[in-house]
Protein backbone atom coordinates (compact mmCIF):
# COMPACT_ATOMS: atom_id res chain seq x y z
CA UNK A 1 0.00 0.00 0.00
CA UNK A 2 2.57 2.82 0.74
CA UNK A 3 5.18 2.09 -2.23
CA UNK A 4 1.93 2.67 -4.90
CA UNK A 5 0.89 5.62 -2.28
CA UNK A 6 4.47 6.47 -2.75
CA UNK A 7 4.97 7.03 -6.10
CA UNK A 8 1.73 9.11 -6.82
CA UNK A 9 2.23 11.61 -4.15
CA UNK A 10 5.75 11.84 -3.13
CA UNK A 11 5.68 14.00 -0.32
CA UNK A 12 3.76 10.74 2.24
CA UNK A 13 7.15 9.54 1.97
CA UNK A 14 7.86 11.14 4.65
CA UNK A 15 4.58 10.23 6.54
CA UNK A 16 5.15 6.26 5.72
CA UNK A 17 9.14 6.58 7.09
CA UNK A 18 7.76 8.65 10.12
CA UNK A 19 4.99 5.88 11.18
CA UNK A 20 7.47 3.37 10.42
CA UNK A 21 10.30 4.78 12.63
CA UNK A 22 7.92 5.21 15.41
CA UNK A 23 6.99 1.20 15.33
CA UNK A 24 10.53 0.53 14.74
CA UNK A 25 11.71 2.35 18.07
CA UNK A 26 8.47 1.40 20.14
CA UNK A 27 9.06 -2.36 19.53
CA UNK A 28 12.69 -1.98 20.35
CA UNK A 29 11.67 0.07 23.54
CA UNK A 30 9.37 -2.45 24.30
CA UNK A 31 12.05 -5.51 24.04
CA UNK A 32 14.39 -3.17 25.90
CA UNK A 33 12.03 -3.05 28.82
CA UNK A 34 11.74 -7.09 29.30
CA UNK A 35 15.11 -7.44 29.20
CA UNK A 36 15.70 -4.77 31.81
CA UNK A 37 12.95 -6.31 34.03
CA UNK A 38 14.46 -10.11 34.01
CA UNK A 39 17.63 -8.82 35.08
CA UNK A 40 16.45 -6.41 37.57
CA UNK A 41 14.31 -9.56 38.51
CA UNK A 42 17.56 -11.91 38.42
CA UNK A 43 19.04 -9.49 40.25
CA UNK A 44 16.86 -9.84 42.96
CA UNK A 45 16.44 -13.21 43.28
CA UNK A 46 20.41 -13.10 43.89
CA UNK A 47 20.15 -10.57 46.45
CA UNK A 48 17.91 -13.00 48.50
CA UNK A 49 20.61 -15.69 47.86
CA UNK A 50 23.11 -13.72 48.83
CA UNK A 51 21.30 -13.07 52.19
CA UNK A 52 20.33 -16.48 52.84
CA UNK A 53 23.53 -17.54 52.42
CA UNK A 54 25.08 -14.29 54.47
CA UNK A 55 22.30 -15.86 57.26
CA UNK A 56 23.51 -19.87 56.86
CA UNK A 57 27.11 -18.60 57.19
CA UNK A 58 26.34 -16.90 60.08
CA UNK A 59 24.59 -19.56 61.71
CA UNK A 60 27.07 -21.80 60.91
CA UNK A 61 29.95 -19.39 62.52
CA UNK A 62 27.84 -19.28 66.16
CA UNK A 63 27.91 -23.67 65.99
CA UNK A 64 31.36 -23.32 65.33
CA UNK A 65 32.16 -20.48 67.68
CA UNK A 66 30.07 -22.52 70.57
CA UNK A 67 31.85 -25.65 69.60
CA UNK A 68 34.96 -24.28 69.91
CA UNK A 69 33.92 -22.51 73.65
CA UNK A 70 33.00 -25.96 74.78
CA UNK A 71 36.35 -27.51 73.97
CA UNK A 72 38.23 -24.40 75.61
CA UNK A 73 35.82 -24.94 78.85
CA UNK A 74 38.06 -27.71 80.39
CA UNK A 75 36.13 -27.30 83.53
CA UNK A 76 32.98 -27.53 81.82
CA UNK A 77 31.24 -24.87 83.88
CA UNK A 78 29.91 -22.80 81.08
CA UNK A 79 32.83 -19.99 81.80
CA UNK A 80 36.02 -19.09 80.30
CA UNK A 81 38.64 -17.48 82.08
CA UNK A 82 41.97 -16.03 81.42
CA UNK A 83 43.66 -19.73 82.19
CA UNK A 84 41.36 -21.78 79.96
CA UNK A 85 41.43 -19.00 76.91
CA UNK A 86 45.41 -18.89 77.23
CA UNK A 87 45.66 -22.42 77.15
CA UNK A 88 43.48 -23.29 74.38
CA UNK A 89 45.58 -20.85 72.41
CA UNK A 90 48.40 -23.37 72.93
CA UNK A 91 46.78 -26.04 72.40
CA UNK A 92 43.67 -25.57 70.23
CA UNK A 93 45.00 -25.44 66.65
CA UNK A 94 41.55 -24.17 65.53
CA UNK A 95 41.53 -21.35 68.17
CA UNK A 96 45.38 -20.83 67.54
CA UNK A 97 44.24 -20.33 63.34
CA UNK A 98 41.18 -17.73 64.13
CA UNK A 99 43.64 -15.48 66.42
CA UNK A 100 46.81 -16.03 63.70
CA UNK A 101 43.76 -15.09 60.86
CA UNK A 102 42.93 -12.12 63.47
CA UNK A 103 46.74 -11.10 64.20
CA UNK A 104 46.12 -11.82 67.40
CA UNK A 105 49.16 -12.87 70.02
CA UNK A 106 48.99 -13.34 73.89
CA UNK A 107 49.21 -10.32 74.69
CA UNK A 108 46.28 -9.28 72.38
CA UNK A 109 44.43 -11.94 74.11
CA UNK A 110 44.87 -10.77 77.35
CA UNK A 111 43.38 -7.20 76.39
CA UNK A 112 40.68 -9.13 74.28
CA UNK A 113 39.55 -11.33 77.44
CA UNK A 114 38.96 -8.13 79.43
CA UNK A 115 36.59 -6.31 76.40
CA UNK A 116 35.20 -9.64 75.93
CA UNK A 117 33.78 -10.02 79.79
CA UNK A 118 31.66 -7.44 79.69
CA UNK A 119 29.74 -8.44 83.12
CA UNK A 120 33.88 -7.93 84.44
CA UNK A 121 33.33 -11.36 86.37
CA UNK A 122 36.56 -12.57 85.85
CA UNK A 123 35.12 -14.76 83.36
CA UNK A 124 33.26 -15.07 79.61
CA UNK A 125 30.26 -17.07 79.05
CA UNK A 126 29.27 -18.27 75.90
CA UNK A 127 26.95 -15.02 75.38
CA UNK A 128 30.24 -13.02 75.50
CA UNK A 129 32.08 -15.39 73.95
Amino acid sequence: IAVPMIELYPATAIIFCGSLLTLVFGVLNMVVAVVVDSFAESRQKDLLQLAEELEHENEQDKKHLEEMFNRLDSKANGDLTLEQLVDGAKTDPDFQSRLRVMDIDEADLEQLFHMIDADMSGAINKEEF
